[in-house]
């Protein structure tokens, strides 16, 4: 038996409130949401997590959050949206099937960014390109 928590969600055994859903992907509320209306997009395919999708597949999850934060936007009158991929461990990642977090925001609520903006010195921007050219 698969123990993927949001495989689960899909086949029914785990209860979820269903935002979405098409036939790849299955959009449903976060049960530890950041804001009123944070709902998480899967492909209903397992896979953990960017590294291990198709690039169709997560095309597919993609577009199906563009059409879930432009729903949440509609119905909850929201000001804006922030989108979130987080993949492993290190990416903070900590259930294992691919997700896209679609966060409804308004003018003021209590969120906030995750690191802060800084510029970069032009020799480090320089060093990165160079190994990520080659």
């Amino acid at each position: 038996m698969n123990e993927c928590l949001f495989c689960k969600i899909i086949e029914g055994s785990i209860p979820s409130r269903k935002v979405y859903e098409n036939e790849n992907c299955f959009a449903f509320l976060d049960i530890f949401p950041a804001n009123k209306g944070h709902t998480l997009v899967i492909p209903k395919a397992h896979s953990k997590d960017v590294h291990d999708t198709d690039p169709d597949v997560y095309a597919s999850v993609a577009r199906t959050a563009k059409l879930v934060a432009d729903l949440l936007r509609d119905k909850l009158k929201s000001d804006g949206t922030t989108i979130l991929q987080m993949s492993k461990e290190a990416g903070w990642q900590t259930v294992f099937h691919l997700h896209i977090h679609v966060i409804p925001r308004w003018e003021g609520d209590s969120l906030h960014k995750p690191w802060d903006i800084a510029p970069a010195r032009d020799e480090d921007l320089e060093e990165v390109s160079r190994l990520i050219r080659g």
